[in-house]
């Protein structure tokens, strides 16, 4: 049996913003046994002195894309599998240091990667994937160029590529797809239903998918007890995958209020991303991404803090999320000041804790501090709910890092 003791800290539990001081909080083996406001005493315990420190939940990062190697995301379609297995395990460690301990991936990464976390062999956060994404020809997820003029009669995933994404077209097609990725392992199935950034033919404005294409990947995603999370910037994109049962919009650049008051109704989650607009609009042209993508990204860039307050007014669930590509990972950590902008402090990290955990089905067990979570913990240098900033810098203010229970950061072991 292994016992940690966080003695005498500062309790951020992640669904307010009350902080309780002077606590102790046991961790036996991969759970959180006891929070207690007394001093606690077990036998062979590692007791940590956290006076002055803060004690958290694990963040969660609910748009993640560990295989995104190269911001020109046309060319992962083309790198050896094994390659791409290599760049996400990079990805993966750097986010675990920076205090993420689970990711919900939104295309590109599988079962074998989500395994290889849980084993060990790679010392990452837990990974909830939804495998290849679906899209239609001409879609978000569809990345052939357009001088590319191949017959999808020779699909994506038949041309040797398919890293992110697979082009699946009418109903049976979708069905299909979607049966594939869930008998594959995936935790909810992602589905392209507007124009996006990365891709080089749609535009932002373009509706993607059918009202029965969207509606069959929900109800093939419910018929397992999983959920559907759609790529959708617009107001009439979004109003028609929550029409059809989808619970989690992604990006949302564009909501306006009806489209909010919508989704709050239909107790939806909505996950902006806007550091990845942020990160592209200064680096993209210099690490390679497609000028006809650069000039789409400004129709979306400006809007991202107006949609949080939008989000913010109507009560939706807002969920925390980057999107990053390539590189331009190792800016996760900036979400949280750009999110400052409009939101608490204290609104953004239950954002990034406990509403992730509820987003990603798994409310009460991660993203939050109290009896009988697991055990994925940070330890800050500091309350990052007066300064968030000590949250970015790569994981310089965490103490520690624990998930499930095992310590992966500790800059108090001397």
């Amino acid at each position: 049996m292994s016992v940690v003791i966080f003695k005498d800290c500062t309790v951020f539990d992640g669904t307010s913003a009350d902080l309780r001081e002077g606590m102790s909080v046991v961790v036996e083996n991969d759970r959180i046994r006891e929070v207690a406001d007394r001093q606690v005493s077990v036998e062979g315990a590692r007791v940590i002195e956290a006076k002055g420190k803060t004690l958290m939940p694990g963040l969660i990062d609910a748009h993640f894309h560990a295989i995104a190697a190269d911001p020109d995301l046309g060319k992962l379609e083309n790198m050896p599998k094994m390659l791409l297995a290599q760049h996400a395990r990079r990805f993966l460690e750097a986010a675990l240091h920076r205090g993420f301990t689970s990711l919900r991936d939104a295309g590109g990464a599988d079962y074998g990667l989500a395994l290889a976390t849980e084993h060990g062999l790679i010392a990452g956060p837990r990974l909830f994937f939804a495998g290849r994404a679906l899209t239609q020809t001409g879609g978000h997820g569809d990345f052939r160029s357009y001088e590319d003029g191949s017959s999808l009669s020779l699909c994506l995933c038949c041309r040797g590529g398919a890293a992110l994404a697979q082009v699946a077209d009418g109903v049976t097609e979708v069905r299909k797809a979607a049966r594939e990725e869930l008998r594959r392992g995936a935790t909810q199935i992602k589905i392209m239903a507007s124009g996006g950034v990365a891709s080089p033919s749609d535009p932002i404005d373009n509706l993607q998918y059918s009202d029965e294409e969207i509606a069959a990947a929900v109800w093939e995603a419910q018929s397992w007890g999983r959920y559907v999370m759609a790529h959708a910037y617009t107001p009439q994109s979004i109003t028609r995958c929550l029409n059809h049962g989808v619970r989690s919009i992604e990006h949302a650049n564009l909501i306006d209020e009806a489209t909010a008051k919508l989704a709050a109704e239909k107790e939806a989650f909505v996950v902006p991303t806007l550091v990845t607009y942020d990160a592209l609009n200064r680096f993209g042209a210099g690490l390679g991404f497609p000028q006809v993508s650069l000039d789409k990204l400004q129709v979306v860039l400006s809007a991202g803090l107006k949609s949080l307050e939008v989000l913010r007014r109507a009560g939706v669930r807002t969920g925390f999320g980057t999107d990053l590509l390539g590189d331009m990972h190792q800016h996760q950590s900036s979400e949280f000041s750009i999110r400052r902008e409009v939101m608490s402090a204290a609104e953004i990290l239950i954002s990034a804790t406990s509403v992730n955990a509820a987003l990603v089905q798994k409310e009460g067990e991660l993203g939050v501090v109290r009896a009988g979570a697991l055990a994925d913990l940070l330890l800050v240098d500091g309350n990052p709910l007066d300064d968030i900033n000590l949250l970015e810098h790569h994981g310089r203010n965490l103490a520690i890092v624990m998930k499930n229970g095992r310590i992966y950061k500790d800059a108090l072991a001397a």
